[in-house]
């Protein structure tokens, strides 16, 4: 099986990591010493960097089994994946990844450094990586993914080989739902939609039923939403759902990675954790938090993500326009919503829930910027009535 198989709907940035993977040495068809993948969220990029870094470790432009199981396992000695666990990526960890980089590989042609979320770096993280780019060790690959190009410092932009992904269709996603993870065909193509073709909340959505009724929740929240007390009330109760959706997301992962850790310490089931070892466990613990908090964040940015896809069917709905709509479930609501209201007044909507993520991304609460943008869908369809 190639390491290319599970991938979907990017066969133009496939074939530009598989001619660089088959390239040797470094610098013939465009392989260089560092990459930067850029796409929306959902489109892949982590998982596409992880295969091309297969591709590189295994010396084999498709992968080579024991090297793709071996890094399936994350137990590859010439692979680090820097995973954000936290808001951003600190200076302390960087450090320690650039001082990994300038060792030689024990096993494969290149060491591979993927560093994920890219664009949590702090500015002072991103001027370590620049010192490293600068002057990179031999044998080394760095793989950097983030959103776009305007998230990283422009230095760094110059300083490596760009692919950008596009968004996949919502068949291509769904297709791969149905193929890699066995999910029923309607199922899979009503995931893939709501999701927008985000891959990663399509699968979350179609194996946790849990996941699809919060989602609908929100919606019907945000339409029943008539008063000020309506959108103080509304805005809590999504941050509640966001709350929960995180805490599902990285509970039983916080459980199996507290058990691993006691085992490898030696430690039994049941059995207090040693004074000298607590430290050790309250680091994880601390890890653990920041993590939790980087997925309420992102659960809240997805709740308004949905709420764009919420106003964008109601004003296809109100200037006529044959598109496929988002959120076919909701059809009756969504003709309720469109008669209630202006184009222009779902236009300024609109505008609040953009406002309201760039608000919680400047580190606003995001109650209260929940509740600003609620509170303006109220007043546009009271100043439409009037």
């Amino acid at each position: 099986m190639s390491v290319w198989t599970e991938l979907t709907g990017q066969d133009a940035a496939i074939d530009v990591f598989r001619a660089a993977a088959g390239a040797a040495p470094a610098g013939d068809d465009g392989m260089t010493h560092a990459w930067l993948i850029t796409g929306p969220p959902g489109s892949g990029r982590s998982n596409l960097a992880l295969a091309f870094a297969t591709a590189l470790l295994s010396g084999d432009a498709d992968g080579e089994p024991t090297t793709i199981a071996q890094v399936e396992a994350g137990s590859h000695p010439d692979l680090h994946v820097v995973s954000t666990q936290g808001v951003i990526i600190s200076i302390d960890t960087l450090r320690t990844v650039v001082e990994r980089s300038h060792y030689s590989p024990s096993v494969a042609p290149y060491r591979v450094i993927v560093i994920e979320d890219a664009d949590r770096m702090s500015e002072r993280s991103s001027n370590v990586l620049l010192k490293e780019l600068e002057e990179p060790p031999p044998r080394t690959v760095w793989i950097l993914c983030a959103p776009s190009e305007a998230d990283l410092l422009p230095t760094i932009r110059s300083r490596v080989r760009t692919v950008r992904l596009r968004v996949p269709s919502v068949a291509d996603v769904a297709e791969l739902l149905v193929r890699r993870d066995g999910v029923d065909q309607a199922l899979a193509e009503r995931c893939a939609r709501e999701a927008q073709s985000h891959i990663g909340m399509a699968l979350r959505l179609a194996t946790s039923e849990d996941a699809r009724a919060r989602r609908e929740e929100t919606l019907r929240a945000a339409l029943g939403v008539r008063s000020t007390r309506d959108a103080v009330l509304g805005a809590a109760r999504m941050l509640e759902i966001a709350g929960d959706d995180a805490k599902a997301i990285t509970a039983e992962r916080d459980a199996e990675e507290r058990e691993h850790a006691l085992r490898s310490l030696g430690v039994a089931p049941g059995q207090a954790v040693p004074a000298a070892l607590r430290s050790q466990i309250k680091a994880l613990e601390d890890d653990q938090k920041r993590r939790a908090t980087r997925s309420l964040r992102d659960g809240i940015d997805r709740i308004l993500v949905d709420l764009s896809s919420l106003y964008r069917d109601v004003l296809l709905l109100q200037v006529g326009a044959e598109v496929d709509l988002v959120n076919v479930e909701l059809r009756p609501e969504l003709d309720a919503a469109a008669r209630a209201a202006t184009p222009a007044q779902t236009l300024a909507t609109l505008d609040a829930i953009a406002e309201a993520r760039e608000r919680i991304d400047g580190n606003v609460a995001p109650v209260l910027a929940l509740e600003s943008m609620l509170v303006s869908a109220v007043r546009g369809r009271a100043g439409s009535a009037r």
